[in-house]
This record gives C-alpha cells, structure tokens and sequence, in this order.
C-alpha cells in the first residue's frame, strides 16, 4: 500500500506558474512509476505526465509538453510537477499516482492522492 498526498494546487492567473508536489509514504517510493493526473469538472480524468522509477524518462501529455515538467527526488518520497504557462483550461484538480508496472503507461495506476485544486484565471 502506498499513502500519497499532494500539495501546492491554488489560483493563479493565465501566463502564472504553479509548483505541486506529492509526497508518498508506505511502500518503497522508488519501486513505482509516478504519474500527474488531472480532471476538470464535467470532464473525464486526463493523463499529464509520468517519471520512471529512477527520473531518467519522462512522457508527458501534448497539451502539457513543453510547459510542465516532472520530477521527483527519491530520498524524500516526492514527486513533483512544475507548471508554467498556466492556461484557464490547465483549471483541474490535479492527482498524483503510482503505478507498479516499469512502463510509463497513460492509465492502469494502482494508488492515488486525493488530489489538489488549480484554478487559473484569464
């Protein structure tokens, strides 16, 4: 069982930067696959991005690439997401997951956060 709970979602206006963390406890954090997930209202849950268990490879979602990036630091159990360029369509709660298969799969996760509200305002 992995516990994970995020943190650093808030309102910022378009153009603004977000950092969001996610802080994991439990089982071995390095044994997992992390992934960003987000899910605005009224939509379906939408994948973001995803790091390997070590940081080296990342896969990020088309309309994220080049402004999010993903990171985590094993020795503090954390995983990350820096969000620049914010858009009003980034508007979402944002959930952190772990997956305990080695590829950077899109869905299939196996632990989730509760998840943090970002607003972003034009």
């Amino acid at each position: 069982q992995v516990q994970l709970v995020e943190s650093g979602g808030g309102l910022v206006q378009a153009g603004g930067s977000l950092s969001l963390s996610c802080a994991a406890s439990g089982r071995t954090f390095n044994n997992y696959v992390m992934g960003w997930f987000r899910q605005a209202p009224g939509k379906e849950r939408e994948f973001v991005a995803a790091i390997s268990r070590n940081g080296a490879w990342t896969r990020y979602a088309d309309s994220v690439k080049g402004r999010f990036t993903i990171s985590r630091d094993n020795a503090k159990n954390t995983v990350y997401l820096q969000m620049n360029s914010l858009k009003p369509e980034d508007t979402a709660v944002y959930s952190c997951a772990a997956d305990q298969a080695s590829s950077l799969r899109t869905t299939g996760y196996d632990y989730w956060g509760q998840g943090t509200q970002v607003t972003v305002s034009s």
